[in-house]
């Protein structure tokens, strides 16, 4: 063998950050000696096709093995035939042949004789070594600090001197460190890329929730979902948080996160909703570059992200059965694969879902896996809506609306008693967020002044009278209206809002419902017909025949 040629390649891989590259060399240069018949290079890996390897058998221990990542050599010692053959090998137990062996004692082997070099070779390559003239071999691994990290073999035509097995040793020492410092600089190139995307992420996420962030609350059903939270924060048990739009459950997911013991790594928010079904690998599990038309890069997926800590998966009922499949198998296995990678990675990720579906219904419907939903659905939690939450209004109101003034840069006066009456006697089909949006456009459009919320809930007195609708004829539910009222002498702020809503469709009904112009509803009962409008929607009056707001 060539010694100048075993000097380069001890200083080219050196200087080399891949590992793809580093074993490249050493094959291409070993396989380029004229004596060599085949060298190959084995890194130590999982078991991962056990159930269709071919040398299964010989594995006492389907954990981990021999994985065959660069092989080279000449073509003229054997025929095609007998390279397709030795591919057909690409996994080596530890213990078994002649490299497993190797590997398993982590010891150099050199044999000069020709019979014992072809005995410990499978028995589908023994015509091969016979052909090609094997007369030799030497195995070396891979150590670094005491790790194996792989093994090299090589098989000659002729024997291996000891000087020439001193130079190969002293190359597997070389080829150990090389591969050490390429994977150290692999996983700091892979960690930096997955931090700056992190860092982007979170970026959007306190630009999109800047003033959002905190639970509020005193009712007992708020108390309840606290304790829920104090119970399930510590394992890592996946929660399920069911309820109503806008009743706050990503600020729950957060809470969960911040109170486990991953709360140093990253919380990853997934709207399910807003994948379509071709992205949702690449959105959920990333790719590689050239994986597809307009893979410009590599994208690293949403779990990878998650690696070691929270995957928030907001409307998870939203998603296609087919992408159910895929999400169950990575929550099941924690491996995925990028697209256009054929490197089965692992990942550490605690789960949390959200839906306002009812997925047992959306089960029996045959929309959402049932395998699925007892997956995610270890710790229900059940986030109530804002109108069982009324001794929660007070405070939310004062929270969101102190932000609202903050965020707006605007003085405006702080809440009356009456106005924090009001809202609390609104229902909230919107919940937290429909609170939230009603006091921001609360505070834009009364520009400084005092704060109007009668354009966006209606104007609602306390003590008037409910107005008749003149006509021909009066309805039962408006002369018991009027005889109430005169019998009694008053009405609380709910009969109030109730009458009204009912004096407001009646005279909907009387006109056909009609609200602007000549005749209309809104001039039966003396009101602007914005105003009307603005009622109609704060009240969730809708027209039946159309379902939208009259």
């Amino acid at each position: 063998m060539n010694f100048e040629r075993f000097q380069s390649i001890t200083t080219a891989v050196a200087q080399e950050r891949s590992v793809k590259t580093v074993l490249k060399m050493i094959v291409d240069g070993l396989a380029a000696q004229p004596d060599v018949a085949i060298v190959r290079m084995l890194m130590v890996d999982r078991g991962d096709i056990c159930a269709r390897c071919l040398v299964r058998d010989h594995c006492p221990d389907q954990t981990r093995c021999l994985h065959l990542v660069a092989t080279g050599g000449h073509p003229s010692k054997g025929t095609a035939e007998d390279w397709n053959i030795s591919r057909e090998y690409p996994r080596v137990p530890f213990g078994a042949f002649n490299s497993g062996v190797v590997g398993a004692e982590k010891e150099p082997i050199l044999i000069n004789d020709a019979a014992r070099t072809r005995e410990w070779v499978p028995d589908s390559v023994k015509e091969w070594a016979v052909r090609a003239g094997f007369q030799s071999f030497a195995g070396l691994p891979l150590v670094f600090r005491g790790e194996l990290l792989g093994v090299f073999t090589v098989y000659c035509c002729a024997p291996i001197s000891d000087t020439e097995y001193r130079w190969l040793r002293a190359l597997a020492d070389h080829a150990a460190i090389a591969v050490a410092n390429a994977r150290a600089f692999e996983e700091i190139g892979a960690l930096r890329e997955q931090l700056e995307l992190q860092n982007a992420y979170l970026r959007e996420e306190v630009k999109a929730h800047y003033g959002n962030g905190e639970m509020v609350g005193q009712s007992e059903a708020f108390k309840q979902i606290v304790r829920q939270i104090e119970v399930v924060a510590p394992t890592d048990a996946s929660v399920l948080l069911l309820g109503e739009t806008g009743t706050g459950k990503e600020l729950i997911a957060r809470a969960i996160h911040e109170s486990s013991l991953r709360r140093r790594r990253p919380l990853i928010k997934v709207n399910c909703a807003s994948i379509p079904l071709e992205l949702f690998e690449s959105e959920f599990f990333g790719h590689t570059k050239g994986a597809f038309t307009g893979a410009v890069r590599d994208r690293v997926g949403r779990f990878q992200l998650a690696d070691g800590g929270t995957i928030f998966l907001d409307e998870v009922g939203e998603l296609r059965p087919e992408s159910q499949s895929k999400l169950l198998n990575v929550l099941q296995e924690g491996e995925f694969e990028r697209i256009g990678e054929d490197h089965t990675r692992r990942v550490n990720v605690r789960v949390i879902a959200a839906t306002n579906r009812d997925l047992k219904q959306e089960m029996a419907a045959g929309r959402f896996r049932q395998d699925l939903y007892y997956r995610l659905n270890t710790f229900p939690i059940e986030v109530p809506p804002l109108r069982a939450r009324l001794d929660d209004i007070s405070l939310l109101v004062e929270h969101a609306f102190g932000q609202a003034r903050r965020r707006m840069n605007l003085k405006i006066a702080d809440l009356t008693a009456q106005q924090v009456a009001q809202l609390q006697g609104y229902d909230w089909p919107g919940n937290i967020r429909e609170l939230h949006n009603v006091l921001e456009r609360a505070v834009i459009i009364s520009e400084g002044g005092p704060l109007r919320l009668d354009l966006l809930l209606g104007n609602r007195p306390a003590t008037n009278p409910p107005v008749r609708i003149p006509g021909p004829q009066m309805s039962e539910s408006s002369s018991f209206l009027t005889q109430d009222f005169m019998t009694q002498g008053f009405m609380t702020q709910e009969e109030i809002k109730r009458r009204e809503r009912e004096n407001i469709l009646l005279a909907l009904e009387r006109t056909g419902w009609k609200i602007y112009g000549r005749g209309g509803a809104a001039e039966l009962l003396g009101l602007k017909p914005n105003t009307l409008a603005a009622r109609l929607t704060a009240m969730g009056i809708r027209r039946p025949s159309s379902g939208r707001p009259a």
